[in-house]
């Protein structure tokens, strides 16, 4: 399985001819190097509505003819925006055919921000999701702060790799996110959700070390960067 990296909190997994992408934002990211015409994919995985992490969501999901999967609410406005979707909550398991998909809660918040008419829209709960595909068990935490049921999760997932956020400000910073990966028991990390503006800068390769320091392999990676896992 590949995984691709393209910038803020947009990851892309591809194998034996299918790839989802989760919380697309390639357009409004001043870090980005992917062209949205470039991308192929099946599905769409939002995990919570601000513009950051769902901005290219339905350019993509109609090019592609994809289907967005979100929660209720965010599903339902997708739809609404002319794209295919497809709605679960959390605690709720879905099967992709190929990939089976899990959503699980995180602590943040989800809106929908409408500039024009000065509108927040309610978007469901945030969420984060938990992919099992080609054997390997991958989470993607969604924004989210530390919470003590990481550890549930992660002593009944058996996670290979987790991508979490680092940013601090809106998200847990990096001393935190370490104490998440123990949680989740993963064993590798790529860090999410930072650099991409001047709030959340951080240093990758130090948090790479903090988590070499406690034996969990940290994977940072810059914009546009494919790896195999």
């Amino acid at each position: 399985m590949e995984l691709t990296y393209h910038g803020h909190s947009c990851i892309q997994l591809t194998s034996g001819g299918h790839s989802l992408i989760i919380d697309p934002f390639i357009s409004g990211n001043p870090k980005a190097v992917s062209r949205l015409e470039d991308i192929r994919v099946d599905y769409v995985l939002l995990t919570h509505g601000h513009g950051d992490h769902t901005l290219d969501a339905v350019p993509i999901a109609t090019r592609n003819d994809a289907t967005i999967i979100a929660t209720f609410e965010l599903a339902t406005y997708m739809g609404w925006k002319g794209a295919k979707s497809t709605a679960m909550n959390i605690g709720g398991k879905l099967s992709l055919g190929f990939a089976e998909v899990e959503m699980i809660q995180a602590f943040h918040s989800s809106s929908i921000i409408e500039e024009d008419t000065q509108r927040i829209l309610y978007a469901g709960m945030p969420g984060g999701f938990i992919i099992r595909w080609d054997g390997l068990t991958l989470l993607h935490s969604g924004d989210t702060g530390l919470f003590s049921d990481m550890k549930l999760i992660g002593e009944r997932s058996h996670i290979d790799v987790a991508c979490l956020p680092i940013g601090n400000v809106f998200t847990m910073g990096p001393e935190d996110a370490v104490t998440a990966a123990q949680w989740f028991r993963a064993k590798k990390v790529v860090p999410l959700h930072f650099n991409t503006f001047p709030p959340i800068e951080q240093d990758g390769a130090k948090f790479a070390a903090a988590l070499a320091g406690v034996g969990i392999q940290g994977l940072p990676l810059t914009p546009g960067a494919t790896i195999t896992l």
